[in-house]
């Protein structure tokens, strides 16, 4: 059985469509339509269940209408529906540089240029009108921006992002 470490999420299921057990899938993974795939792992109840793909269409971004080989009626896709859907990695595309994100430094070690080592960014968030990456610093979530006032460099080799955080920021967390 396939486990979820081994995979990578595409979307969810988002409604029906028609009366032939199509779907349509909103997709949150960027460059799905580049991947030829034959099949997709469903999350029903915590499993991952293989589906065989019939057919898919992009007709616009960040969707897909889908159809499952064993799913031929409305009633069976309904059970579908707001169910997350995954890829095995294997098939996940290898990013060039170019396609470095903020999201990316998920991961990374964060170093301050006073403070040095802050620890781990253990998520990247993104919020209206910034990028939010929290860290966890003594015991503490804390959260800055990324940007390029923050961010002086990236060591992508070695999975190191160095910061130069706002003054008094980590304060605030750890008073």
């Amino acid at each position: 059985m396939i486990k979820s470490e081994d995979t990578f999420r595409i979307g969810s299921l988002s409604k029906t469509r028609g009366l032939k057990g199509e779907l349509q899938l909103y997709v949150d993974f960027d460059g799905l339509d580049d991947i030829k795939f034959d099949a997709v792992f469903i999350d029903v109840a915590g499993k991952l269940v293989p589906y065989f793909v019939k057919s898919v269409k992009y007709p616009m971004p960040n969707t897909a209408y889908i159809n499952f080989e064993e799913v031929d009626t409305v009633e069976k896709a309904a059970k579908l529906v707001k169910k997350d859907v995954y890829l095995p990695n294997k098939l996940k595309p290898q990013k060039g540089e170019d396609d470095f994100t903020l999201f990316d430094l998920e991961g990374f070690i964060a170093i301050d240029e006073q403070l040095g080592e802050l620890g781990e960014i253990i998520d990247v968030a993104e919020y209206p009108q910034q990028i939010i990456a929290t860290v966890k610093y003594q015991g503490h979530d804390v959260l800055f921006p990324l940007n390029t006032a923050t961010i002086k460099g990236i060591d992508l080799e070695g999975g190191e992002v160095y910061v130069d955080l706002p003054e008094g920021l980590l304060d605030v967390y750890l008073e």
